[in-house]
Parts: structure tokens; C-alpha cells; sequence
């Protein structure tokens, strides 16, 4: 059984004993009775639930579990796999590499934010480590070396929404006319396709049939460190484009000219059949053709992508379609990112309060005229004869010289 007694070297202090759930008993030590007391209470309080956690293991230096907990990311993009690396190293090990697991408390965590976000480290950035920092603690819980997540509602700062850029289909056209032909198709495929950059770097002929205008993604292109990776989609969905038939026609023209005829070859390359380079193409091709055609600077390839949801959006199509048109998720991705685009209950809601402000303003003028007639301008000034319309008949207005005259007719 659990219980209290005095040290058997220090009598000043308390010594708690205790079987833990694989029964191999523990002590601890403290110096005040009520803390052995209150120790006691709670260590069988999780053994109860089925929360005690073996002390040895919390104990263990995070530099050690986060060395382990990254080695098992095997099924991380590479791209994914290095940028964890990175913030690891860069960011949360000079700060809680030496710490054992149990001392890394949400004070402590929300000290190393607020030191981030001091240091000029951006937002998004912040968020990225602190969500490398709450994997490696959830496997650690996970794994019963803690009773709880620290890192879990430590508040941080907000990501800055960065201003969406869409293009009509005229400046496409002028951004397509200024660029290599090499690179036309490619300009359109962003535009009308909805694909992004590893997409359509990775897609391969086979996966284009020009007599069906089916377009299948199912592939991405990654560089990591200078080093080309091939591997699925950012959301590992496939999906189809349907191309619209003059996308077609371009695409033929690219075929027989700057693709290779083999079924595995790169639909997109460098002028000598080398896979595109996300850095080269934006230095070499995307920026010196965004200035020539006089588009914003900030311009971005992606950008093209959500011009193909504004120009889908324009013509009408509904949020399903469109989100099955992206290989989003779900519904909630595609509206949080583009909802504000879609005609929306606000524009009625904005004519209705109009409708109702001008009733009211028509309710207040007949009000006006039923409380004082004599501010009526239609009613004849004091003094003047009174006319009884009840013997008069339909009253008219005809055109004079000098502008209306009302007539009227007896019955």
C-alpha cells in the first residue's frame, strides 16, 4: 500500500512509497508532510485513471526524443522533411534542446514565442515552429512520457492574410504574348487549369489527352536543396482537369513542338528538355515577363491559380465544383480562401436595408402631410376659396408654355 513515513537518513523530511502500475515501487521525497501528502493524493489519483506516467521517461532530454520523433517522419514530403529539420535546428532546439520533457511548461513556450516574434521572426514562420514544437510533445504523450501537451493553446500571433492577385483574361493574354512559346501553353494551364507550380513542373504527356480534354494531376515537383524530387500532390489527391478546347489547341501546338514524344516525358522544360526549376523560372522567365506586360510586381505564379477561381467564379460555378476543380479537401478550404469572391447574402442583405430606409423615408413624408396640410403645397393659402373635388372628375395634367397646369373635368 502507498504510504508516508519519515526519511530514514533526513527525519526532517517525508518520504512518499509507492507500487506504480508495472509494480516496481517508487519513492520521493519532501520536505513538508502535507506535500508528501498532497504527492501521495495525486499519484493515485492517475493510477486510478490510468495517467501516471513513469518519471524516468519525462524526464528524458527533448534534444534526445526530438532527434528520435524526426527520424521517424519517413512519410514526409521532402520538402516537408527538410523544413521541420530546419526549424529544429534554427529555431527550437537552441532553446529547449537541453530541457527534460516534464520541464517544458506553456509559460515557458509562450516566453519562447513571445522572444521569437521579438527577434522580427514573421508570423507564419512562428507558427510553423510552434506546430514542429506541439507534434514532437503529442508523440510524447502519445507515447506516455507525458501527461499533456504544453504547447497545445498557446496563443499566437496571426498570420498576416497576404492580398489575393487575379488577372482578367486580358492580361493573361498579355503575359502569354510576352514570354518564350515554349512557355505559352504553360501561362494558360496556370490560368485555366487552377494548377500549381510542382504540378504542372511534374506533369507528363501521358497524363494529357487532347481528344478528350481530360488533364489528370497526380503528380508534384519539389527542389530541396538543390535536388529535384518527384512525389504526389501537396494534399495526396488526384484529381482531372477538364480543358476548355482552346487550351486544347495550344497544347497540340506545344506537342509538336516542344515536348518529347516518349509517354513519360515532362509536358514542361527548359529549352534543353531539363526539368523547370521554380527559382530559375521566376528570375529568368516569370518576373522579365510580368514587368513587360505591365502586371503588378508582386505578381506571383500562383496568382494564376486564383485567377482560374475568379474567372470560374464570374462565369457562375458553384463552390462544389470548384473545389473538386482545385483538389482542395474540403469545401471550407476553397470558401475560406475564396468565398469573399462569391456573389454573396451580404449584396442582398445591403438591398434590402436600401428598400427599407426609402419605405421609410415615403412613410415619413405621408405622415408629414396627415399631421400639418397647411405645409402641403397643393392646398390653397388662407383666405383663398376652397374647391370640392367631390363634384369634380378625373384631374389631368397637360403641358404649357411655361411648364404643368392641372385640368379637370366635371362629372
Amino acid at each position: 500500500m502507498a504510504h508516508i513515513r519519515r526519511h530514514p537518513v533526513d527525519v526532517t523530511k517525508w518520504q512518499v512509497r509507492y507500487i506504480d502500475p508495472t509494480g516496481r515501487e517508487r519513492s520521493k521525497t519532501f520536505p513538508r508532510k502535507v506535500d508528501a501528502e498532497k504527492y501521495l493524493i495525486h499519484v493515485e489519483a492517475q493510477k486510478q485513471r490510468a495517467e501516471w506516467i513513469n518519471p524516468e521517461l519525462s524526464s528524458t532530454r527533448f534534444a534526445e526524443w526530438a532527434e528520435g520523433w524526426l527520424a521517424n517522419r519517413t512519410h514526409l514530403k521532402p520538402k516537408t522533411f527538410a523544413g521541420y529539420e530546419s526549424l529544429l535546428k534554427v529555431h527550437i532546439l537552441p532553446r529547449f534542446g537541453a530541457s527534460r520533457l516534464d520541464r517544458i511548461d506553456s509559460l515557458s513556450i509562450e516566453d519562447w514565442v513571445a522572444d521569437l516574434k521579438a527577434s522580427g521572426l514573421s508570423a507564419s514562420r512562428i507558427r510553423q515552429a510552434h506546430n514542429v514544437l506541439s507534434q514532437i510533445l503529442k508523440t510524447a504523450v502519445r507515447a506516455r512520457y507525458l501527461p499533456a501537451n504544453s504547447a497545445e493553446g498557446v496563443d499566437l500571433p496571426r498570420k498576416p492574410r497576404r492580398e489575393q492577385l487575379f488577372l482578367t483574361p486580358s492580361e493573361v493574354d498579355r503575359l502569354a504574348d510576352v514570354v518564350e512559346d515554349r512557355y505559352r501553353a504553360l501561362i494558360y494551364v496556370f490560368a485555366y487549369g487552377a494548377l500549381r507550380w510542382g504540378e504542372a513542373a511534374a506533369l507528363r504527356r501521358r497524363r494529357i489527352d487532347v481528344l478528350r480534354g481530360k488533364l489528370e494531376v497526380v503528380e508534384s515537383l519539389s527542389e530541396v536543396g538543390g535536388e529535384l524530387h518527384f512525389g504526389p500532390t501537396k494534399n495526396y489527391r488526384d484529381r482531372v482537369v477538364t480543358l476548355p478546347k482552346f487550351l486544347r489547341d495550344m497544347l497540340n501546338h506545344h506537342f509538336l513542338n516542344h515536348s518529347a514524344q516518349d509517354p513519360d516525358a515532362l509536358v514542361f522544360t527548359v529549352s534543353k528538355g531539363a526539368p523547370m526549376r521554380n527559382s530559375n523560372f521566376s528570375s529568368n522567365v516569370w518576373r522579365p515577363a510580368v514587368q513587360a506586360a505591365g502586371l503588378p510586381e508582386g505578381l506571383r505564379v500562383h496568382d494564376l491559380r486564383h485567377t482560374a477561381v475568379a474567372i470560374l467564379i464570374s462565369q457562375g460555378v458553384h463552390p462544389e465544383a470548384i473545389k473538386r476543380f482545385l483538389g482542395h479537401s474540403s469545401i471550407m478550404v476553397t470558401m475560406d480562401i475564396y468565398g469573399h469572391l462569391f456573389p454573396s447574402e451580404q449584396e442582398a442583405l445591403a438591398e434590402a436595408l436600401d428598400d427599407a430606409f426609402a419605405r421609410s423615408q415615403t412613410d415619413k413624408r405621408r405622415t408629414k402631410t396627415d399631421r400639418d396640410p397647411a405645409t402641403d403645397e397643393g392646398d390653397l393659402r388662407k383666405g383663398q376659396a376652397t374647391l370640392d373635388l367631390s363634384e369634380v372628375g378625373p384631374v389631368g395634367i397637360e403641358p404649357t408654355t411655361f411648364g404643368l397646369k392641372a385640368r379637370c373635368s366635371t362629372n
